[in-house]
């Protein structure tokens, strides 16, 4: 146990007879671990109320709930969906195997107990758990960040949002991956993170940038790029927080990239930012109509500045789900019904 941590990891193993019980916790024991039993489904997920073991040894066969139950529980549940669950069973059938696998379990172990092969699989997802929770924990901060961002500039308001919600729909009527789509939702929350580096007085400045100032705001999305840059799970949110204020034509910044030198999700990003902040009432500025939203975008397109073709095929999506509602006093409401039928 010496280098797993100075914490004495938990184990929690679940089976319904007692001498299977007893060789685990024998085994386990002598392994340095702390180890907790339960002799049911049900008495396992009551423990886990009070308990929070670093990974579940788990029967498959038994009585009322079974195993596959028990684990689709655990893993949807937020507190246990990192928590490994490793099935303990004299089954050794694919279709047992495949059962498992369908159910969130993440390893499998035969009865009798091999002590070499439990001690190193139990060492290796322990391990893997813990690391996948300072992971979690790490991006929990972020996304903590980019609210606090968020709410230091009240003129915004659900900004954020609206822009997970836009991101998922134009992502799924565009046909991109489930990689691709979170990438956009996740770009919702952090594109503009690096705000937290830039002063007041000219993150809040209601009137217009001197140069000076522009250039000061410029550098949020270098700061944002670092503060998210070591973690691997952020690999395709960096680029939109990098690239989402460039221009198709050069003119953007940071790097004056053109055409398809640009990101491709920056480029999406970018759209569903400026519809969002067009179609939003500021301090400065009315809240634009879907129409006039979009005849301004265009504009913007003859001028160089946005993709063509990514803009037609953002008119289409607009036209397909937000028009309609335009004129309604509820409109966001169904908005969001609609983007939760897409």
């Amino acid at each position: 146990m010496n280098d797993l941590d100075l914490e004495r990891p938990t184990i929690l193993v679940v089976d319904d007879h007692p001498s299977s019980r007893m060789t685990a916790v024998a085994l386990l024991s002598v392994e340095g671990y702390d180890v907790i039993e339960a002799e049911s489904g049900a008495t396992a997920l009551a423990q886990l109320q009070q308990t929070n073991p670093d990974l579940i040894l788990l029967d498959v066969m038994m009585p009322g709930m079974d195993g596959y139950e028990v684990c689709r529980r655990l893993k949807e549940d937020e507190l246990t969906r990192l928590t490994p669950v490793v099935f303990i069973t004299a089954l050794d059938d694919r279709r047992s195997r495949l059962r498992g696998i369908e159910a969130g379990g993440d390893d499998f172990l035969t009865k009798p107990f091999d002590q070499l092969e439990l001690s190193a699989r139990v060492k290796s997802l322990v391990h893997q758990k813990r690391l996948n929770e300072d992971l979690d924990h790490a991006e929990k901060v972020l996304f903590s960040i980019a609210r606090t961002v968020e709410s230091r500039d009240p003129n915004t308001g659900d900004h954020c949002e609206r822009l997970v919600m836009l991101g998922k729909a134009f992502g799924e009527f565009l046909g991109l991956t489930r990689s691709q789509i979170r990438d956009l939702m996740w770009g919702g929350y952090l594109h503009d993170i690096g705000k937290v580096g830039i002063p007041d007085a000219v993150l809040l400045k209601t009137g217009r940038l001197t140069p000076e100032e522009f250039q000061i705001m410029k550098q949020h999305v270098l700061i944002g790029e670092k503060i998210c840059q070591p973690l691997r799970t952020m690999r395709g949110v960096v680029p939109i927080i990098r690239h989402h204020h460039e221009r198709w034509d050069g003119s953007g910044y940071p790097d004056a990239l053109k055409g398809d030198d640009i990101p491709f999700l920056a480029q999406v990003f970018q759209i569903l930012d400026i519809y969002d902040a067009l179609t939003s009432e500021r301090p400065y500025k009315k809240a634009f109509s879907p129409e006039e939203a979009l005849r301004i975008i265009a504009e913007e397109t003859r001028k160089g500045w946005r993709n063509p073709d990514l803009i037609a095929e953002f008119s289409d999506f607009i036209q397909a789900i937000e028009l309609q509602f335009k004129s309604e006093p509820i409109w966001f409401e169904k908005y969001v019904k609609a983007v939760n039928r897409i």
